[in-house]
């Protein structure tokens, strides 16, 4: 029923929109400090996503094979998993944080070459305060998806918003009161995902959920369980990986293009998440209420579905993306920017809305209907070809051999967009995507 999908789209929604607003608060914050510190902070991050697309990916894995444990009426072996997911990534994030502790000025001067000297002072400050933040955000992405798996994304909801709450007010404290520039936006990031960590724990060890972390037990890793989890994350992790790869290599060419173009990047990064949230949540969505057809066998109520959830995409992006359109000069006028700057925001934000009325939705939301109908592996191979040859292959052509500036990446993500949406249309409609869920192994 609509009262259903509204249950399970309402909290999804505003949790990203809790995540993308703090994301652009920060770069308004940080924008005070100057642009070379909202530059320095944009490229940390991009290294930042690459990482956390690995410990979604893993999360997702463990979700999955949670879950299923519950369905077969196993709660002691989903527990199982779920302490397994959550030690494995909390592993591999503190793997991660040695590595960006001891090798973060290598890692920027590898991704993004030669920058000014004042961004890439930035840009390490933030890096080395945040890099600790890593096992945290490892342990709070897989207790959240966790909480989702046994339908429970209210708890998720209610720690984002206290998790953000703390965030925004360090961002004021240390940024705007105290002045402590780069280092301000950093210490309230580290503070928050690590209470985000504590406080997602705490909610899993609730003995009556039906996924939980058991106390006074001893663990070892469970390799049998551990293989499942991978089997299921090392593809999803594929699909998101080589795509943030493509992105930092379009970060690191906006890096030779100067401190404005990054500026203006990364704003237009952050105000174009928000215009996608509510699409992007129904896609989210569309996981659930697509795979759970599918499994029953109603094939034709998963095409039905998708369409009725993919009208609601389009309506939602077309409103976000008016608001935003018209809103512009005078969000715009709450950051610090040059008038070149400001110049090439204005530029990107308004294409963005543009094309994303058309193709977003098509693009990103209805790829998660083909996934839950088992057909990751004909998203993983369109995504990777389309963003190799048209994100980063014409993104470069335009700036390079056209010099259109940060423009041409834009454009070229845009060529990228109208790929993917053609492929996927016609892979709806051929039908074969649930016919590869239906197949028997």
């Amino acid at each position: 029923t609509n009262k259903q999908l509204k249950a399970l789209i309402v909290p999804l929604v505003i949790e990203q929109f809790l995540g993308v607003l703090v994301g652009s608060m920060d770069v308004m914050m940080v924008s005070q400090v100057g642009e070379f510190a909202t530059s320095g902070v944009s490229l940390v991050d991009q290294i930042t996503f690459l990482f956390i697309q690995i410990f979604s990916a893993l999360a997702t894995g463990g979700s999955v094979i949670a879950a299923n444990y519950i369905g077969k009426k196993q709660p002691e072996k989903a527990s199982d998993a779920a302490v397994q997911l959550m030690v494995a990534t909390t592993v591999i994030g503190a793997v991660l944080m040695l590595i960006s502790l001891i090798g973060n000025e290598f890692l920027v001067d590898m991704i993004y070459g030669s920058i000014e000297a004042d961004v890439k002072e930035a840009a390490l400050i933030y890096f080395r305060i945040t890099s600790v933040s890593y096992p945290f955000l490892a342990l709070y992405n897989a207790g959240a998806a966790l909480c989702r798996a046994q339908g429970d994304s209210k708890t998720t909801m209610r720690v984002s918003l206290l998790v953000n709450l703390v965030n925004v007010s360090g961002n004021a404290i240390l940024i705007l009161g105290l002045k402590m520039g780069t280092a301000g936006v950093a210490i309230p990031t580290l503070v928050s995902r690590a209470l985000g960590a504590v406080l997602i724990t705490i909610v899993l060890l609730d003995q009556t959920r039906p996924i939980h972390v058991a106390r006074g037990k001893r663990y070892r890793f469970d390799w049998p369980i551990l293989k499942k989890v991978l089997r299921i994350g090392i593809p999803t992790g594929i699909d998101g990986s080589v795509f943030q790869v493509g992105k930092l290599l379009l970060a690191s060419l906006i890096s030779t293009l100067g401190t404005a173009s990054i500026t203006a990047n990364a704003i237009g990064n952050t105000l174009s998440s928000i215009c996608c949230v509510p699409s992007s949540a129904m896609g989210l969505a569309m996981v659930t209420i697509v795979g759970q057809c599918v499994g029953a066998g109603e094939n034709e109520q998963a095409k039905y579905y998708t369409k009725k959830v993919m009208k609601w995409a389009y309506l939602a992006i077309f409103v976000m993306a008016g608001a935003i359109s018209a809103g512009l000069p005078l969000i715009l006028k709450l950051y610090s920017l040059s008038p070149e700057t400001l110049r090439m925001t204005k530029m990107i934000l308004w294409s963005y809305c543009g094309v994303a009325v058309i193709l977003w939705p098509t693009a990103f939301a209805f790829q998660n209907a083909l996934r839950a109908g088992g057909d990751a592996a004909f998203i993983m191979i369109v995504s990777m070809v389309s963003m190799w040859l048209f994100r980063v292959g014409s993104a470069w052509a335009l700036v390079k051999l056209a010099g259109l500036g940060v423009m041409g990446v834009w454009i070229g993500m845009y060529t990228d967009w109208l790929c993917r949406a053609v492929c996927f249309i016609l892979r709806f409609r051929s039908g074969k995507w649930i016919r590869f869920a239906s197949r028997k192994d």
